[in-house]
Formats: C-alpha cells, structure tokens, sequence
C-alpha cells in the first residue's frame, strides 16, 4: 500500500495505492482517513492506514490511470538533504570522505512533483540531477539512538534533489544557494509505509536507488553502501534538532547527472517507485 496526492476528476485528494487494485481516495473510505497526506503522516500509524487500505471492498477502487499523480504534500516543516553519502558519488567529484554527514536544508519553494517541469536557472549552466531515498517522519523525534531511529520514520519515496553544481564549485559556502532554486526538490509519486518496506527488503540496506536520464541509467547503488546509513543519519541530526511528522530527511545520490532543455531526469527505486521530471531552459 501507499499514500498519495493525486488529481482526479479536476479535484486534487489524497489516496491510496493498492498496486493490485488501483486507488481510493482516503476521504470516501468505509472508515475514513484524513483527506491530505500530511493529516495521515501526523495522525494515522503506516500499520494502521495499511490496513484501512488493505480492508476496503474492490469496488472503491478506480485504475491508476485514472489520477495524475502530484508531490504528495508541498509544505513540509523541514527539507534536509545529505551529500556525499556514497563512495563511488564521493569519488566522482574527488572530494575527500566526510568524518560527518554533510548535510543541508531546502527550502518548500523548491518542491514539484511527478511529471513537473525543471525549470533550469539562468544563473546556472551546470544543473545536476540526484536520484535519492528520501525518508518522511511520522513523529517528533529528538535525541535517539540509531536502534530507534526507524521508529519514527513514517515510510520512504523517490527523490530527485537538483543543485547548480557551477555555482558550488565556485565556493563550498555557496551549497545552501546551489540547492534552493524553485523545482530543485521533486518527491512523489506516492509514499511507501516503512513496515511494508522492511518486510520486503528486510531493512533498508537492500533498497537500490538508480540516477537515470533520457531512459537510461546514469549510476546504481544500494543503500548499503551508504557512508552513513539511514539509521545513523536520523540519529545524528536528531541530536542537533527536531524532526516532526511530515519532515523529509533525503540520504544522499549514489550519482548526479547533467541535465540540460529537453531531457527527462529519473529516479528509479525498484519496490518504491519511479519519479520522473522534465527539464527546461527557458
């Protein structure tokens, strides 16, 4: 099962995804759910709106061709991203491995969805995409140990995290300013439920995140081979600060790719989902 934003018959509702019998809009179950994602991420356990999917007769359900799917939610309390999370990225631009995450916040202004358009900036003319395992909490989680870091992440979704790579190099100060321009954080199509995820994979090492463009796969890794995982990097900066429901922690690409006017950036997570955008340079 999933949770979702999706545009249908000209109305825009949450849903949920059973990937065998199509969607339903949260709102109209026998048992409703509360009608935005946020609602659910800060009130309904995965386990719980699993279930409430799981329970609905089939004939609530319509095809997912029906729905044009959008970013699930568009205001999130925070948006941090970490870089330099796999080796073979890290080898990419010969950067020195990080003792510590290095890590960075987004601002809201720079979410779109599945099938938005990145719009390339002018000040910029080295644009990169980064596919990425984006984590969304479900409750406030302060000081935790690794162990239990997982306890408070709601579930997971593809992620593409866009940085103007030229204005980076310039000076390592300017990441914040590379990382902020609007489209620059796509999310979507749907969130998976964190213990549907675990049982699949049997922990989120397994997961494999693939930076693809034009329909062709730019670099594969497994979360696996992550210099800090998952548990740690909900761990570390918990320590820092609180994470509260609907905060979205993304863990690192394992490459970026150039994008330029006319191609299709993709992240693709087998078991997760696939997110894709345009790109434009007006």
């Amino acid at each position: 099962m999933q949770l979702a934003t999706a545009r249908l018959d000209g109305r825009t509702v949450a849903v949920g995804v059973d990937p065998d019998r199509g969607i339903v809009e949260l709102a109209r179950l026998r048992e409703p759910l509360p009608p935005s994602v946020p609602g659910v991420l800060s009130s309904v356990s995965p386990q719980e709106f699993s279930a409430r999917i799981e329970a609905e007769p089939d004939g609530s359900f319509r095809p997912v061709g029906d729905a044009v799917f959008a970013a699930p939610y568009t205001a999130p309390g925070k948006l941090w991203g970490i870089g330099l999370n796999y080796t073979a990225h890290a080898d990419d631009l010969a950067a020195v491995y990080p003792d510590e995450p290095a890590s960075f916040m987004k601002g809201a202004h720079t979410i779109i969805g599945p099938g938005e358009t990145i719009e390339l900036p002018e000040q910029s003319q080295r644009v990169t995409a980064e596919a990425e395992l984006g984590l969304v909490f479900g409750a406030t989680c302060r000081d935790v140990a690794p162990e239990k870091a997982l306890d408070y992440v709601w579930g997971v979704c593809p992620v593409l995290d866009q940085t103007a790579e030229d204005i980076l190099q310039r000076n390592p100060r300017f990441l914040t300013r590379s990382k902020n321009f609007p489209g620059f954080f796509s999310f979507g199509p749907a969130i998976t439920p964190l213990h549907e995820v675990l049982a699949r994979f049997g922990g989120l090492s397994g997961i494999e995140v693939t930076t693809a463009k034009n329909g062709q796969p730019h670099r594969t890794n497994q979360v696996a081979n992550m210099i800090f995982s998952p548990e740690l990097l909900v761990s570390f900066h918990s320590k820092v600060f609180p994470f509260y429901a609907g905060d979205i922690l993304s863990t690192g690409t394992p490459g970026a790719v150039v994008i330029d006017d006319g191609d299709l950036a993709e992240c693709r997570i087998p078991g997760i989902g696939t997110l894709a955008n345009p790109v434009h340079r007006g």
